[in-house]
């Protein structure tokens, strides 16, 4: 795939992940209720299937997904420029989502979408749902494992 094939497959999913804003999110959602509602990995399997790639429905396979972005041990010294629109970010976990490769778990995925922004369906106050974040809110997050590239370039 060329660099120009690659940025269209960039922009595309970044399409798709903004017209889901404000999509109400559920845990373990259904397959039934995708698109209706989001858990964050049933979000990015969503996103990344608008496009032609298929990924794994729960974040820990997500996360064996790709190719390692950096050096997972320095993640947090991450800048914006260091990523690319459609990498994950996937983040320790608490309900025994774990294995050999990720031994903290991994419980959260969060999509970059370029310009300093991320995007993802999760809680944390307010009512759960699709939403934007700022860079700084999630790349400091000490609970970050690793970052993945999907998108070859």
């Amino acid at each position: 795939m060329t660099e120009n094939e690659i940025e269209k497959q960039r922009e595309r999913v970044k399409h798709f992940a903004l017209k889901k804003l404000g999509t109400p999110y559920k845990y373990g959602v259904k397959k039934s209720e995708i698109g209706k509602f989001f858990d964050c990995s049933s979000f990015t399997q969503y996103l990344y299937k608008r496009i032609g790639i298929d990924i794994p429905r729960s974040t820990i396979l997500q996360a064996s997904c790709g190719r390692v972005v950096g050096n997972p041990r320095h993640q947090q010294k991450f800048q914006a420029k260091d990523l690319q629109t459609g990498d994950l970010l996937f983040f320790k976990g608490t309900k025994g989502h774990f294995t050999p490769e990720f031994p903290n778990g991994i419980g959260h995925v969060i999509m970059y979408l370029g310009d300093s922004r991320f995007i993802h369906a999760g809680g944390n106050g307010g009512k759960p749902k699709v939403k934007l974040e700022k860079f700084q809110k999630v790349i400091s997050r000490p609970d970050l494992q690793i970052i993945k590239r999907i998108l070859k370039g």
